[in-house]
């Protein structure tokens, strides 16, 4: 008899379970859709302020850049991901200053963590939107993100 008692109590609850997990189901069903169709609706997606889909280093209309090639960028990058390629330049007054040759940012490799840009005094580099990064080799995911032939900002023209 207590055999008995046990059998009804779990088919008891496995029905419970069972109606239980239809319940669910059923609310699933009538519930409104939330599918965003993406490449049809690409221009449509709002993103938050703080979103990190690309590092970029803006330039103004002179071809100018805020990067002093400081490297701090480069020391905080937990894995690598930035290179700076500098040379040093003698101003005339004789003074060696670097100057940016290079700045190559690898995206294949990057972890999104943000401590290059909170690290950087000058504010030379930020994030965008910009997060389709689908490409068929992994050579192109390191971008050159200073211009060709672009310089340091003036301070006067800031």
């Amino acid at each position: 008899m207590n055999e008995f008692i046990k059998y009804t109590v779990n088919i008891a609850k496995g029905l419970h379970m069972l109606c239980s997990g239809m319940y669910i189901t059923m609310l699933n069903m009538i519930r409104p859709k939330i599918t965003e169709q993406y490449p049809e609706n690409r221009g449509k997606k709002t993103y938050f302020e703080n979103f990190r889909g690309e590092l970029v280093m803006p330039h103004n209309e002179n071809n100018e850049h805020k990067c002093t090639a400081c490297g701090i960028c480069m020391m905080n990058c937990p894995n690598g991901t930035i290179q700076i390629v500098t040379s040093v330049l003698t101003d005339e007054t004789g003074k060696n200053k670097k100057a940016l040759d290079r700045y190559v940012y690898d995206l294949g490799s990057c972890i999104f963590c943000a401590l290059c840009t909170s690290s950087c005094p000058q504010g030379a580099i930020q994030w965008t939107n910009a997060f389709e990064h689908a490409v068929y080799t992994k050579d192109k995911l390191k971008k050159q993100l200073n211009r060709e032939g672009s310089t340091l900002m003036t301070k006067n023209r800031q």
